[in-house]
């Protein structure tokens, strides 16, 4: 059997224990903000200074989750650390994390949801216009939708990159499928996750009761930016950080 119990050095070790302690606590959030039903949806985080991210195992009850049985793969998807003696699958969604960790460098966290608001606008193949302010900080834009893929392969990966790269979301819809978010660390997806199932309901909501008014483009840049460099406290993780993806964007 393959050895699925490497020894790393102990500061990589340490590392990866923290982001394991992280993933596993974050998939709590997706439960909590009702993000997910059953075993779907995963949350994962890269492990900094390694060509490595950690994610959940293939349908574990979120009950059962534990940092100890997050699973360790290469950028590839290559399973290189999983608890003693077991021998668990990663998460189905693995090859599509770690597609959008090779192409998008500043990517800490991915996370995919099956929320109910954000499925419908997928199931509709339409993008979530961009009609609060909420929206215009968080997301700069309309959320977009991304093209149909199945599992199994990175061909969902492949639309995640395709439509985020130059665009300011942090969550793209995949058509008939639900949202991916991605952040600069699986706290941060975890959070774009949330909001964009708010935004996805707020929409809705406002649209079955009469036509949306649109922000006009100039007022979305003004708080985006705003937002972006501005709001909250100065350890904010997000605060003078780039765009995830923009280190992507060249290819």
């Amino acid at each position: 059997m393959e050895n699925r119990v490497p020894d790393f050095p102990a500061d990589i070790q340490a590392t990866i224990d923290r982001v394991r302690d992280d993933v596993a606590r974050l998939h709590g959030e997706l439960v909590r903000y009702g993000l997910v039903v059953w075993t779907g949806g995963n949350v994962s985080g890269r492990v900094p200074g390694t060509e490595l991210f950690v994610i959940k195992p293939s349908g574990v009850s979120y009950d059962d989750l534990t940092p100890e049985n997050m699973i360790v793969c290469t950028l590839h998807g290559v399973v290189v650390s999983d608890a003693p003696g077991s021998d668990r699958s990663p998460s189905s969604d693995t090859a599509a994390h770690a597609y959008v960790y090779r192409h998008m460098p500043d990517v800490g966290g991915v996370v995919h949801t099956h929320s109910p608001y954000a499925v419908a606008w997928a199931a509709r193949g339409e993008d979530i216009p961009c009609v609060t302010t909420g929206m215009a900080d968080e997301f700069g834009g309309p959320i977009p939708v991304g093209p149909f893929a199945v599992i199994g392969d990175d061909s969902i990966g492949r639309g995640i990159v395709d439509t985020l790269r130059g665009h300011r979301s942090r969550a793209v819809l995949m058509q008939n499928h639900g949202p991916f978010t991605i952040g600069v660390s699986a706290k941060d997806a975890v959070k774009a996750a949330v909001m964009c199932e708010d935004a996805a309901r707020t929409v809705h909501l406002a649209r079955q009761a009469g036509p949306l008014v649109p922000i006009p483009q100039e007022k979305i840049d003004a708080l985006y930016a705003r937002y972006q460099s501005v709001y909250g406290q100065p350890a904010d993780e997000r605060r003078d950080a780039d765009r995830p993806g923009a280190a992507g964007e060249e290819g």
